[in-house]
């Protein structure tokens, strides 16, 4: 097979063309959210929320309301809950997000198993990015086109409330308000993730891409390009790979990405474990010939 064949032939199925749509737009959304949330420090609150809107999502299928709807409520119910198990207990936040995004997962696992459908609802737990329908693709997109516009208005408030709270509020802006924001934009990215590769794996688009561009710059400008354009790449990559190899196409999408953190994380310029060594083996060298010439 030659990389024409390789590259071309699944394109001729149409179930491939719309799991590629879905699959670098949900990259695409998720890797740039990611780098608000690595920055933060949020990519536990990030696993929380991406878990908790599992119910919110099979009562909105119950309910016959958009997914978004369910995973917007529940997420900030999750959030809410934390907040006040940590604030009204000695129960410290770590503990306090585990305890509630465990049971309201559990929960929504519930509703799975009791909920009659004519669609399998386990694919919202481990994603069906083979089957997506076309009004799938057109949810999927127009709420990435929602979340992408959010974030864009508002990159340089969310920048500044995630660099310095104190300075946000010195200067007129409402941190509690932005941190809300994110957390509803962080429901409705779950739900475009979801779709791709289940809620079980959600956390992982939401949290490698930015972390993995983290390690290679910086300047949180070009993370905002990083991320996005390794996600795709890992996106595409795993899709095809997943093809060819018939295997689980989500699971492979976050394999290519973990793959791609591993190779940064062991030979990244500045931040990679082996990159480092390098170039402090140069920098060595380099002081040993000015000494020896001078």
């Amino acid at each position: 097979m030659n990389l024409t064949e390789f590259f071309i032939t699944p394109l001729s199925y149409e179930f491939m063309v719309r799991a590629l749509i879905t699959t670098v737009t949900a990259a695409t959304v998720c890797a740039v959210l990611s780098c608000w949330l690595v920055l933060i420090g949020w990519s536990l609150m990030g696993d929380a929320v991406s878990h908790a809107v599992l119910p919110g999502v099979v009562l909105a299928y119950i309910l016959g309301v958009p997914f978004a709807v369910g995973a917007i409520v529940f997420g900030f119910l999750a959030v809410a809950l934390i907040g006040v198990v940590r604030d009204t207990s000695r129960v410290k936040e770590d503990a306090a997000i585990g305890i509630v995004f465990t049971t309201l997962f559990a929960f929504g696992l519930v509703l799975v198993s009791v909920t009659p459908s004519q669609t399998d609802l386990n694919h919202i737990v481990f994603g069906n990015l083979l089957g997506v329908s076309r009004a799938d693709v057109i949810q999927i997109v127009v709420l990435a086109v929602v979340t992408l516009a959010a974030l864009a208005l508002k990159r340089r408030d969310f920048t500044l409330y995630a660099f310095d709270p104190t300075h946000a509020h010195a200067i007129g802006l409402n941190p509690r308000l932005l941190g809300t924001a994110l957390l509803g934009l962080l429901a409705l990215t779950s739900v475009v993730a979801l779709q791709a590769v289940g809620v079980v794996l959600v956390v992982a688009m939401l949290i490698i891409p930015g972390a993995t561009a983290y390690l290679l710059t910086d300047r949180f400008s070009r993370m905002l390009v990083i991320a996005p354009t390794v996600s795709v790449c890992c996106a595409v990559v795993g899709l095809y790979l997943s093809y060819h190899l018939d295997t689980a196409s989500g699971a492979m999408v976050v394999v290519a990405q973990g793959v791609a953190f591993t190779v940064v994380y062991l030979f990244a310029p500045h931040h990679g474990v082996i990159g480092r060594r390098v170039a402090a083996a140069r920098r060595r060298r380099a002081r040993a010939a000015a000494v020896t010439r001078g």
